[in-house]
């Protein structure tokens, strides 16, 4: 089955595949990227929404989404209590190292080397997230620095795709990405969490992985599996 994947920026996605859209780290209301390409939280549709970590340029617009859409959200289980005080009834947490079945596929958590807060308020462990959809499996990486399992991670699900944070300071930057990317050895790596925002790198100069095809996407810009 193929499945279209969707960029909006940031670290923003949607995943789509046999009716089912899944959305991860839902980033639109304060992102540039999206804004200037015309794309809004309001008109997303979504069975399902993943998230990485807590941080409101990932968090981004999940409350107004699952709540107008009934999508079921992906989480930490921090993340899921403060889901439900927001009225978001849906939740599905989890941590790293567990699968979480779905109807269009399942969802496994990794861990990730970073931070996980909203508004001065812990919101659990920050994770990579691996999804499977269509029959074809997504490691998007969340936010985080360089760590010697993403080897083991590539070899246990064997992503057809990664989706690779660069930006530097707050994530790796090209450098050790470069290395991350040849570690979990996806045949295709799609950077992110950059030239979002002044403090993050303005380009992928750098970012070349050996034996990988990376793919640089627009925000609004679509690529298609099988």
């Amino acid at each position: 089955m193929s499945v279209t994947i969707t960029y909006f920026g940031h670290s923003a996605f949607a995943l789509e595949a046999g009716g089912a859209r899944v959305l991860i780290d839902p980033f639109f209301t304060g992102n540039p990227l999206a804004e200037k390409a015309g794309i809004v939280g309001a008109e997303q549709r979504a069975d399902a929404i993943v998230l990485t970590h807590g941080h409101g340029d990932h968090l981004g617009d999940t409350v107004p989404i699952a709540k107008r859409t009934g999508a079921a959200v992906f989480c930490a289980w921090e993340i899921h209590e403060y889901l439900h005080e927001q009225g978001v009834t849906r939740t599905e947490p989890g941590n790293p190292g567990g699968r979480i079945e779905a109807p269009w596929g399942w969802v496994a958590f990794t861990q990730a080397f970073h931070s996980s807060s909203f508004n001065g308020r812990y919101m659990g462990q920050p994770m990579g997230a691996v999804v499977c959809l269509g029959g074809r499996t997504v490691y998007h990486c969340g936010d985080t620095g360089l760590f010697s399992d993403m080897k083991l991670l590539g070899e246990i699900y064997r992503p057809d795709v990664a989706m690779v944070p660069i930006g530097d300071r707050f994530t790796m930057g090209p450098a050790l990405a470069t290395r991350a990317a040849e570690l979990i050895a996806a045949p295709l790596v799609i950077p992110v969490h950059y030239k979002t925002f002044g403090l993050l790198r303005q380009d992928a100069a750098g970012f070349a992985p050996r034996g990988v095809e990376v793919r640089e996407l627009g925000a609004g810009e679509s690529l298609r599996l099988g």
